[in-house]
């Protein structure tokens, strides 16, 4: 473990919406992104350059960000996927940049349409695109623990692509479960492999609860070396192309969890309640077990809602 704080990102606005099946509309997108930056939460995760035919709750991520202040902006990450996403968000204001590719050939074909490989070796042109602008960039390796068609992921495979030249520039290492079916002692033990390597790189874990062990891994991510994971709200999301993947670790457990300072109470029930206001408004199920023990009688208990 680090000894440095846990910080949470919050990504119910990118991943946590790509999955739903109705759409909130960009006024809508705006006022939780400000209910989240009010809370106290460091970084958010707000959209996708990613096709708006393909992924539908993203096509307004520009939007998005045309309403935004510089500060607000400066607290928020885009997904993109190639260099000329980097382009077209950088020119609209943007300067947090997710690049991300699968570990797995199979998954990246399907949820970027070419091999790995190929987007190995056109990251330093985003990262120069990013640079450009004095933007960060991250290095985000989707599927690196298990894939939907090719199964478990060789760790030697994550390494060997955070090493490589071709991915160096990059200001941070996330690693995904992106279908939520690691364990907690492949997720530390993967982390303290790669922290060595990171040169430095701020270390981040993008976990999913589909198999209940989403705050347990992100956990085992700090001990590894992380000191980023990220969660949705309510356990919001999943992605359209890995067949098996369900929600995020959700926010109010991880925050629940970790207790960082920010955290109050008050600030916690916030949460809780705009998490169930979101639900409720996507006809989407809770996964939150501390929003529904939030929701218990437990009166003598200061972080139960009344």
């Amino acid at each position: 473990m680090t000894g440095e704080p846990l910080l949470l990102r919050d990504v119910t606005l990118r991943d946590g919406l790509q999955l739903a099946g109705k759409l909130l509309t960009t006024a809508e997108k705006v006022e939780l992104l400000r209910l989240l930056l009010a809370a106290g939460i460091p970084e958010l995760e707000i959209g996708s350059m990613a096709r708006g035919d393909l992924v539908p709750p993203m096509a307004d991520t520009l939007d998005v960000v045309a309403q935004l202040t510089p500060e607000e902006l400066d607290r928020c990450w885009i997904w993109v996927a190639t260099p000329r996403h980097v382009e077209k968000a950088a020119a609209a204001g943007v300067r947090n940049l997710q690049y991300c590719f699968s570990v797995s050939d199979a998954h990246n074909k399907a949820n970027i349409g070419r091999m790995t490989e190929d987007s190995v070796a056109a990251m330093p042109a985003a990262v120069d695109c990013a640079r450009a602008v004095d933007g960060r960039i991250q290095l985000t390796l989707a599927t690196a623990f298990t894939c939907p068609f090719d199964g478990p992921i060789d760790p030697d495979r994550v390494l060997e692509i955070v090493a490589d030249p071709r991915t160096a520039g990059s200001d941070d290492v996330v690693l995904a479960d992106t279908l939520g079916q690691a364990a907690p002692g492949q997720v530390e033990e993967l982390f303290a492999r790669v922290r060595p390597i990171a040169g430095g790189r701020r270390l981040v874990f993008h976990g999913h609860d589909t198999w209940g062990m989403g705050v347990a891994n992100s956990l085992a991510a700090q001990r590894g070396g992380a000191t980023v994971v990220d969660g949705a709200l309510g356990g919001l999301g999943g992605c359209p192309f890995a067949p098996g993947a369900s929600g995020n670790t959700a926010t109010e457990d991880l925050l629940f969890a970790t207790r960082p300072d920010y955290l109050t109470p008050q600030v916690f029930g916030d949460l809780v309640r705009a998490g169930e206001e979101l639900l409720a408004r996507l006809a989407e199920p809770p996964r939150s077990r501390a929003a529904a023990g939030a929701r218990s009688e437990a009166d003598a208990f200061g972080w139960a809602l009344r």
